[in-house]
């Protein structure tokens, strides 16, 4: 007897369950009632994989408010498969109030699905008890004839022939699955060291020093960071507010009225980047009355014309001066059209001029000027950028007044619909994502330029990093931050551009970010296998994949016809690992696109009545 058709999705997070979501959608048009055999490959609960796992602290929170996560479509996604309308985070934990959905989480967890409101941030546990029922309601929805199987383990590498079955070696069991297509959605995984970070860990061993690279905070030994003693953080993103989160409240300190009470059981944090300050806050406050119309520059129109040029795009000549503009007119239609008093031309004037300026040109800059008599209501994404470039103090003590000021004006702003335009800027973000995820690999600027300015941390969170510094608990390096190793006294020895001739010494360094979702330093031995075994890989050390429906592609630029990948190690990798409802994410595009094309495959080869061996 023949075996039934198997592929295998090896990652069981949002991105694979998204995946699934997408195959259980589109089966009934496109493979009817077949046999298949659906493999899911994790060490993780499948649904919200590791970095949503159940069994993590509940200090951890979403960077998002429950509003504004969904798994599911709706019709403003451009996607061939249906629309399956699904609930929304919030819409979700009402459900489960009501009682018409029963959530597979413990009692903590129900209890704070009981207590979650629409513009909360909700724990990341609560939102694996989401993406669990997610997973569910997908694999309900699969027709009778997929028989579904999950594999609590790692997977270690696909080989096999481009025209046959495909082997995916398991850790834990001698034979390997085999499967007719493979589709990789493993997220952010561990690296190996690069060369300056093995060389600050074969220092740490020399003199007994703690050196945590790159990793994911929720799973470093923190425990190594004494109580009362300096650390260097390198790093000032989500990453750094995890740590802070664990190290402080986390061994038992508390808020009262705004003031942080320590516990005495924590570190010293000396914290400081490439730009010297956090991630913007989330905006605090709900879109009100009309949208910008976007896209308006960054259409598809332009995209298609990028993709038709030969060579390599080179992102600050032919991408940014668009981006730019699109950012701009987010920004000034948000202006003109809710607050004129603070404009000094029509708007039907300047958007005409507007349109006919060159992006980055003086002209622009000159109607700007003419139109938009206070700075503070001009969009300057150079200074959004770089805020501290230039700037210099002349002591770490009034650098620290600086940052506090800084991040309170940030709070300040980003909780005041008197700013709108700020809000309209995040939507012209999320249009301008939408395109350039079409392009492939762009290089990693953009998308930490993404993350600072969309994707940054809660506000509370920012209250309590003020809290922390008044307390001393967290210190400010500044900008350009620099980490020397001194052999002759042992330490770690840190310097800012910000504050120049003062430095910061401790026997504890921090890398406060992912680890780099390069394969060329992957610590995957899947991904390792990839690499060597043929794959492309770009200058980033991405892999590669056909922008259409994400296969695989190898060093001649062929897409493999039964291996697909999608997520932060491909060229495929989108904003986030959930969307915004009603934002057309692209990450639905890609998984419906992947999905279609592999069920496709699976019923052309299954009605031949065999597929190849």
């Amino acid at each position: 007897m023949t075996a039934a058709p198997g592929i295998v999705v090896i990652g069981g997070g949002p991105r694979g369950t998204g995946v699934i979501e997408r195959i259980a959608a589109n089966a009934v048009e496109l493979y009817g009632d077949l046999p298949l055999d659906l493999h899911v490959v994790d060490p993780h609960p499948a649904g919200g994989g590791r970095i949503w796992r159940p069994d993590q602290s509940p200090l951890l929170w979403m960077n998002s408010m429950a509003e504004d996560v969904t798994m599911f479509t709706d019709e403003t996604v451009e996607l061939a498969g249906p629309v399956v309308a699904g609930p929304a985070l919030d819409a979700w934990a009402e459900d489960v109030r009501a009682g018409r959905v029963t959530p597979d989480a413990d009692p903590a967890v129900l209890a704070e699905i009981h207590g979650l409101a629409g513009a909360d941030f909700p724990t990341r546990r609560l939102q694996g008890a989401y993406l669990r029922w997610t997973y569910e309601r997908a694999l309900a929805a699969l027709p009778p004839g997929i028989t579904v199987h999950e594999h609590r383990t790692t997977a270690l590498a696909v080989t096999g022939p481009r025209g046959g079955r495909q082997r995916v070696r398991l850790q834990d069991r001698p034979e390997p699955l085999l499967a007719d297509l493979v589709v990789l959605t493993v997220g952010h995984l561990d690296a190996e060291q690069d060369p300056e970070q093995k060389g600050l860990a074969d220092f740490a061993r020399r003199h007994a020093l703690v050196h945590m690279p790159p990793d994911f905070t929720a799973d470093s030994g923190l425990d190594a960071l004494r109580p009362g003693e300096p650390v260097i953080v390198r790093g000032f993103g989500l990453a750094f507010v995890d740590l802070m989160v664990l190290l402080t409240e986390g061994r038992g300190g508390r808020y009262e009225n705004g003031e942080y009470l320590p516990s005495g059981r924590e570190p010293v944090l000396y914290v400081g980047s490439r730009r010297g300050v956090p991630y913007h806050a989330k905006i605090g406050y709900p879109w009100t009355g009309e949208r910008p119309p976007l896209p308006q520059y960054l259409g598809p129109e332009w995209t298609e014309e990028l993709l038709k040029r030969t060579g390599p795009l080179d992102f600050r000549r032919d991408i940014w001066p668009a981006v730019a503009k699109e950012l701009g007119h987010a920004h000034y239609h948000r202006l003109f059209s809710t607050h004129p008093e603070r404009t000094a031309l029509a708007h039907e004037v300047f958007a005409e001029k507007y349109a006919a300026a060159d992006p980055g040109s003086p002209e622009l800059a000159g109607l700007i000027a003419e139109a938009v008599p206070d700075p503070a209501d001009r969009l300057d994404l150079d200074a959004l950028d770089r805020p501290l470039e230039g700037v210099r103090h002349d002591s770490p003590e009034a650098l620290q007044e600086a940052l506090r000021a800084h991040i309170t004006a940030d709070l300040a702003r980003r909780h005041d619909p008197e700013h709108s335009e700020d809000l309209a800027v995040f939507l012209g973000l999320l249009s301008a994502y939408a395109q350039l995820v079409r392009l492939g690999d762009i290089g990693s600027w953009w998308h930490g330029f993404f993350s600072y300015l969309a994707s940054g941390p809660p506000g509370p969170r920012l209250q309590q990093l003020l809290a922390l510094s008044r307390a001393g608990v967290v210190r400010f390096l500044g900008a350009g931050l620099t980490v020397e190793t001194d052999e002759e006294q042992g330490l770690f020895r840190a310097r800012s551009a910000t504050v120049p001739g003062a430095h910061t010494e401790a026997r504890a360094l921090v890398e406060a970010r992912l680890p780099d979702p390069s394969l060329r330093h992957t610590a995957s031995p899947l991904l390792r296998a990839l690499r060597d075994g043929g794959a492309a890989i770009t200058d980033d050390g991405l892999l590669a994949v056909d922008p259409g429906d994400s296969r695989v592609l190898d060093d001649e630029g062929r897409p493999h016809p039964r291996r697909f990948a999608l997520g932060p190690f491909t060229t495929a990798r989108s904003s986030g690992a959930f969307t915004r409802p009603r934002t057309g994410g692209p990450a639905f595009r890609q998984n419906d696109a992947a999905a279609r094309a592999a069920l496709t495959f699976l019923r052309d080869h299954s009605c031949r009545g065999r597929l190849a061996s």
